[in-house]
């Protein structure tokens, strides 16, 4: 009785192996390995797009720090430009003020907004405008507005324009590891 029951036993084992039969095995394998490719494929994925957010990262970065205008000079900078500019179109500068507000979401970022007045003709205009557009200096003209003077073809201009600035020296990085200075605002 006790062979037959182990001879019971053993055919059992033999017809239903313990870890499941050869098919089952094999499925089990295949899912496996298809498991496996795919984790793989993944992986290379996630390695993809961490490679491109850390190059986005750095042209971020790059495009900061050649175009937001250190702070100790971002005012000289401007008006020197502005300067420039209107000397090489032929327009009369008049007045120029500055004021600074901090760029919402960044501590070490400010917004320079500049309200600058010129008076000449048109051609000297577009001349100067096309200079600010070809300017190194990254200046938004955020709105002009542009007064006929009682002098035949005489204009009294008045420009709104924006500029950014960022911390001297150290350089500004981006995506929350910026390089605040304490006590820098004014």
């Amino acid at each position: 009785a006790a062979l037959l029951a182990a001879n019971l036993a053993v055919a059992f084992m033999l017809i239903y192996p313990v870890g499941g039969s050869p098919e089952e095995l094999r499925e089990e394998l295949a899912t496996l390995r298809e498991q496996m490719r795919q984790q793989r494929g993944s992986e290379e994925h996630l390695k993809a797009m961490a490679g491109k957010v850390q190059t986005g990262r750095e042209q971020g970065t790059q495009f900061l720090n050649a175009y937001f205008l250190e702070r100790r000079s971002a005012y000289r900078s401007v008006l020197n430009e502005l300067v420039d500019a209107a000397n090489e179109a032929g327009i009369q500068p008049k007045e120029t003020s500055f004021s600074r507000e901090p760029v919402e979401g960044t501590d070490a970022l400010d917004l320079m907004k500049v309200t600058a007045n010129y008076q000449g003709t048109y051609a000297n205009l577009l001349h100067f405008i096309n200079r600010l557009d070809k300017s190194k200096l990254l200046l938004i003209i955020e709105g002009l507005q542009a007064t006929p003077q009682q002098q035949t073809g005489v204009l009294n201009v008045s420009f709104k324009l924006d500029a950014f600035i960022r911390p001297d020296g150290n350089a500004v990085e981006i995506a929350g590891h910026q390089n605040a200075e304490a006590g820098d605002r004014p």
